[in-house]
């Protein structure tokens, strides 16, 4: 046995799955369960797109800097008192965010709760680079980004069928319940994944400094930083911006802008699936050259298929292979960047949380910022993407360098 978790029974393995995907999932529904209510949170505050969008950013930025506390935290006192303690935080914050009486109050309490979200991605990646190294890695690592990748798609259509039944204050209240089923699941079942012996915390270890300094340090690393920090904030360009897109613009009701995020989870899932096998194949950077030029592709086909005047068809079809691409990346961008800091694994996952979520917190709004006077068009929307797509691009051969990264061990 070469890592502690080749020796985790069939099932056991199965449930852990289960509680960290679900544990994962909790800081990408916290983010876009609410989309399908952004035109209804505009007309209740009198305010404008460009405002209820701040509070998609606010919680991203909450989330970001969340992980980037919790991922240090949880190499020197260990998995289990962050998760607990964070995600506590984040059933409070859900309930202020239910019963805000102000814009300005609503946001404040979304950044705590996607502060109080972070510890679920940023522990649950840090367990299983605990448990498993190499190949299995991949495999175990890409059941997470499956996750990941299809729950900021899937939140959306649970949210416009909450949106049926209840107010979008009810929506926090189900977050809230959310998080607390959590917070018993993981206090049950989810034992200490990293003993004393291999913490760092005692006298002789390393510093929360020397440990991010021993991270950023690796090329590597910030290539693949780059890259799933452009490939999310293409994703979250998307997401900030559709509601709005295809609501107002192309009439749809908040059931089928619903329907429209499953189908393109279906694209994120295919991706994902069929990534981990080329990865433990071929490697995790040759998957991500494929999949990195797809994304330039399919958002500067929406531009062109915008201005010819295709309509609705021309946007969703590509929508969908750029959603695609983005599940081959996932899971790529995490075995590349974990498997190379098994020691610091809760560092090096707070800082691909933060860097994901921050820069998408800031980048995505800009979709608004420039149709300001004309709208959200499919052109504005894509224009963002495929800049973020270029940048990956570049980072992958100019900073990875795709030939000199060595194949992944056993």
């Amino acid at each position: 046995m070469l890592h502690p978790g080749d020796s985790i029974p069939k099932r056991r393995r199965t449930l852990y799955i289960i509680l960290l995907g679900a544990l994962t999932a909790l800081g990408p529904f916290t983010i876009d369960l609410y989309l399908p209510a952004f035109p209804v949170l505009e007309a209740e505050f009198n305010t404008t797109a460009a405002a209820i969008q701040l509070t998609l950013t606010g919680t991203m930025i909450g989330f970001g800097l969340g992980q980037l506390i919790v991922g240090p935290l949880s190499d020197k006192v260990g998995r289990r008192v962050p998760l607990l303690s964070v995600t506590a935080l984040h059933v409070l914050a859900s309930l202020g965010a239910a019963m805000a009486p102000t814009l300005e109050l609503l946001s404040a309490a979304r950044v705590v709760q996607g502060a109080g979200a972070a510890a679920g991605g940023v522990v649950a990646a840090a367990i299983v680079r605990d448990l498993f190294g190499g190949r299995r890695l991949v495999v175990m690592l890409s059941r997470l980004a499956l996750v990941s990748g299809v729950a900021p798609v899937l939140a959306p259509l649970v949210g416009s069928t909450l949106l049926l039944v209840m107010p979008w204050r009810g929506v926090f209240v189900v977050l809230a319940v959310y998080g607390a089923v959590m917070l018993v699941c993981a206090t049950i079942f989810l034992p200490e994944t990293l003993p004393p012996a291999r913490r760092h915390g005692g006298k002789g270890s390393t510093t929360v400094w020397q440990r991010y300094r021993g991270v950023l340090s690796d090329r590597v690393f910030i290539g693949v930083l780059i890259i799933g920090g452009m490939t999310f904030s293409g994703l979250f360009s998307y997401l900030s911006s559709s509601s709005f897109l295809f609501q107002l613009d192309y009439g749809f009701d908040a059931q089928q802008y619903g329907m429209l995020f499953a189908v393109n989870s279906l694209g994120v899932v295919l991706g994902v699936q069929t990534a981990s096998r080329l990865a433990a194949r071929f490697g995790p950077q040759w998957v991500l050259a494929w999949s990195t030029a797809v994304l330039v592709v399919a958002a500067s086909a929406i531009i062109v298929t915008d201005q010819l005047g295709f309509g609705i068809w021309g946007t969703i079809v590509p929508l969908f292979f750029f959603m695609t691409a983005c599940g081959f990346t996932f899971p790529c961008v995490q075995v590349l960047a974990l498997d190379r800091h098994g020691k610091a694994a809760g560092t090096a996952q707070s800082i691909i949380g933060f860097t994901n979520f921050g820069v998408a917190g800031l980048i995505s709004p800009l979709v608004g910022w420039i149709a300001r006077d004309a709208g959200i068009t499919p052109t504005t929307m894509a224009s963002v993407m495929a800049a973020c797509a270029v940048v990956a691009v570049l980072s992958l051969w100019f900073v990875v360098r795709p030939r000199t990264v060595e194949r992944l061990a056993p």
